[in-house]
């Protein structure tokens, strides 16, 4: 039995360390990164990051829910580009000014893009949401394309850019916004049934399913809660920039994956927390920003961060398997001791 304990604690230390590693990457990046350039931790550069981390951020939210329950949503960058351009379009074409109306009608359209692909995954019974999302991304693009006739769309109202481009003392009203909706998303996956629900779902969908819960019912939820973020993320990204572009996104849903997973997300479904989730974003951007500085081109910043979700997903995969060896040798060396 004491050796059962001690592989017990040995587990519990590699669990902190795991979960310390991303913070432990952000402090050592940022370190490196203020070596490599003087104006890394400029006030300027640094409220720059937290600026363009936000639409990042609001996205891998959304991501996070779903992977919590073993999904995956490719359409979130066309989602956010499509609400951005509906929006654009109520104003340019319908000459719709009202804020609040604008502003309503982009996270509507993020909620029926979510909505949309809950449908199709749930509803036509399809063997991974990889195959809807994949789709839907496609779809979406094509619309914002079309809606627009290809064309950008600026002179969007003060009310609009407020979420995106308003400062507090040179602080990002947006960053303050990320992290209310993170602490609200701390609370409702931690703290209500609806949210423990999506983990159950994730660590186990058929014993969730006999247990009494409703897996489309939640199945569905997670990817309308994805859709909302990325409308939340529209509007931002509308105000930051002031323009509603619709070739916007395409790098999301890969920004988004990579921040869930460098967190702690598993692509298997039941892991991963808000706060990995929050240190992940803050980390792929400060990548994004030192590789800007040091003057690489946006195809290297794929690259890179192409690089550094196999690298994550290489890590959850290995962490799967010794959590899944530390329990057949602990359940091996009780069955030893029973006999």
């Amino acid at each position: 039995m004491s050796k059962v304990k001690s592989n017990s604690s040995v587990n519990k230390l590699g669990k902190v360390f795991s979960g310390a590693g991303p913070v432990v990457a952000l402090i050592l990046l940022a370190v490196v990164l203020s070596i490599v350039s003087s104006s890394f931790l400029s006030f300027e550069n640094v409220a720059n990051i937290l600026k363009q981390t936000s639409v990042n951020s609001m996205i891998a939210i959304g991501m996070l829910v779903v992977l919590l329950t073993g999904g995956i949503d490719l359409s979130v960058g066309s989602m956010c580009a499509l609400a951005s351009c509906l929006m654009g379009v109520a104003l340019r074409n319908f000459g719709i000014k009202n804020s609040f109306l604008l502003i309503l009608i982009c996270i509507i359209s993020g909620l029926l893009g979510g909505l949309i692909n809950g449908l199709l995954y749930t509803g036509l019974d399809l063997p991974t949401p990889f195959i809807a999302t994949l789709g839907t991304m496609q779809i979406y693009r094509g619309l914002a394309q079309i809606v627009t006739k290809a064309s950008p769309i600026t002179g969007f109202p003060v009310g609009v850019k407020f979420l995106g481009a308003k400062t507090i003392a040179g602080f990002p009203v947006c960053f303050l916004a990320v992290v209310v909706v993170f602490v609200l998303f701390s609370v409702f996956l931690n703290s209500t049934a609806v949210g423990k629900k999506i983990y159950s779902v994730g660590g186990n969908k058929e014993a969730s399913r006999v247990s009494g819960i409703d897996v489309k019912r939640i199945e569905l939820l997670v990817y309308v809660i994805a859709g909302l973020m990325s409308g939340i993320a529209a509007l931002v990204l509308t105000g930051r920039v002031g323009t509603a572009l619709p070739t916007t996104g395409d790098t999301y849903a890969m920004d988004a994956i990579a921040s869930c997973v460098i967190g702690g997300a598993s692509f298997n479904g039941g892991k991963g927390t808000v706060l990995g989730t929050f240190i992940g974003a803050l980390l792929v951007q400060m990548i994004r920003n030192g590789l800007n500085l040091m003057g690489a081109q946006s195809d290297v910043q794929s690259v890179v961060i192409g690089i550094v979700v196999i690298g994550a997903v290489y890590m959850d995969v290995r962490r799967e398997k010794a959590s899944q060896k530390s329990k057949r040798q602990a359940q091996a060396k009780v069955h030893q001791d029973e006999a």
